[in-house]
């Protein structure tokens, strides 16, 4: 098998062993002289092109087997890389190897890139992505993955931001992941949402390990959802749209009022989700958030994770007409209605959207606080 040079992302161990299934033990630094290393220009990974007079950092891999190169070319197909010769230096000379080069003209370098920056603002969730497509070599070739690579990457966000949240400790103190042996784990469906399931055993109240169970859901990405609120009209905003959950569900009438909502894309904070959003829906940008819940709306079967806001914007009568984004299918009418006719729907059940009731019952319980300060 030929030596491997890595410039890039596979230079960050936990994801070349996430990758390769292992980590190999034949790795040295190399450098490849004549060229440099730039980040793909609006992506979130790095390319290698000649330079005269610079040279890539990197690191050669020796000694893999014909497993290890399936992998390696499974993983960087879907990015469309493929191997070409180059003659590398290391600390005993110049050796042959092969390199991952960017395949598709339409890629354009960017900046310099650093492996120390990427990590920084990428490693976790790219580790948490290389799980799922190595999960999916079985099933799918790299070309189906490269497909689904972009919802594959915001499931692997949801992740970070799962890490990464802290909250007040509620319910049963010392229950946490530790106290979960998972025995087996599989990705049956994966598209635009994927269905997961695992084979598992919990800590008991009284102590105890349960049974193994096995315990399947949807996993999606987490969502912002804000519900626009002029405090000196008094009046909110709703979004009037199709939703496939209640046509598939046999409702007399899929089409929902609700709040402004969207996916919080890799990268993003729930926050910058919010005003994009509210953007690209409605056309309203807003003075300020106010976070009323974060929340799993079905815990039992979905890993779908909510970051529910109020936004205060101005919403005068010109407000009202549609919205949305044409390349998205987003047919959107756009209601204003007074804070008491809201709530006057809610009580009467008019309204089957649950985060909406929340940020609804959130702002009846601040709104003069909000109208006092507006």
């Amino acid at each position: 098998m030929p030596d491997i040079f890595l410039y890039g992302t596979l230079r960050h161990l936990p994801l070349l062993e996430i990758v390769l299934g292992r980590l190999p033990a034949g790795a040295a630094p190399a450098r490849l002289a004549g060229h440099e290393v730039r980040w793909v220009a609006g992506q979130h990974y790095p390319m290698i092109l000649p330079v005269p007079g610079t040279v890539a950092e990197g690191v050669l891999l020796r000694g893999l087997s014909g497993e290890d190169m399936a992998r390696l070319r499974f993983y960087e197909g879907g990015f469309a890389f493929d191997l070409r010769e180059v003659t590398v230096q290391t600390g005993q000379g110049a050796r042959p190897a092969q390199v991952f080069f960017p395949d598709d003209p339409a890629i354009a370098p960017g900046a310099p890139w650093r492996l120390e920056d990427w990590v920084a603002r990428w490693g976790a969730l790219s580790c948490h992505a290389a799980r799922e497509v190595m999960d999916l070599r079985a099933s799918l070739t790299a070309e189906e993955v490269a497909t689904r690579f972009a919802m594959i990457r915001a499931r692997a966000h949801s992740k970070v931001l799962a890490e990464a949240m802290t909250r007040p400790e509620a319910g049963t103190p010392g229950l946490s992941r530790a106290e979960v042996r998972q025995q087996a784990h599989r990705r049956p469906y994966v598209a635009h949402f994927a269905m997961e399931e695992a084979d598992l055993s919990f800590r008991r109240f009284d102590g105890s390990m349960s049974p193994t169970v096995r315990r399947a859901c949807l996993v999606a990405t987490d969502a912002s959802i804000v519900l626009p609120y002029d405090p000196g009209r008094d009046r909110v905003m709703l979004l009037e749209q199709f939703r496939a959950g209640p046509w598939l569900r046999a409702d007399p009438r899929p089409w929902c009022l609700e709040p402004v909502a969207g996916r919080v894309d890799p990268g993003e904070g729930p926050e910058d989700t919010a005003h994009r959003e509210a953007l690209e829906e409605a056309g309203l940008t807003f003075s300020a958030l106010h976070l009323a819940s974060r929340s799993y709306p079905s815990p039992g079967c979905s890993s779908e994770f909510f970051h529910v806001y109020v936004g205060i914007a101005d919403l005068p009568d010109s407000a009202a007409g549609h919205g949305g984004v044409a390349e998205e299918a987003e047919d959107i009418r756009l209601h204003l209605m007074s804070f008491d006719r809201m709530m006057e729907l809610a009580e009467a059940q008019a309204l089957n959207v649950g985060p909406l009731m929340l940020a609804a019952y959130w702002l009846s319980h601040h709104r003069e606080r909000l109208r006092a300060t507006a």
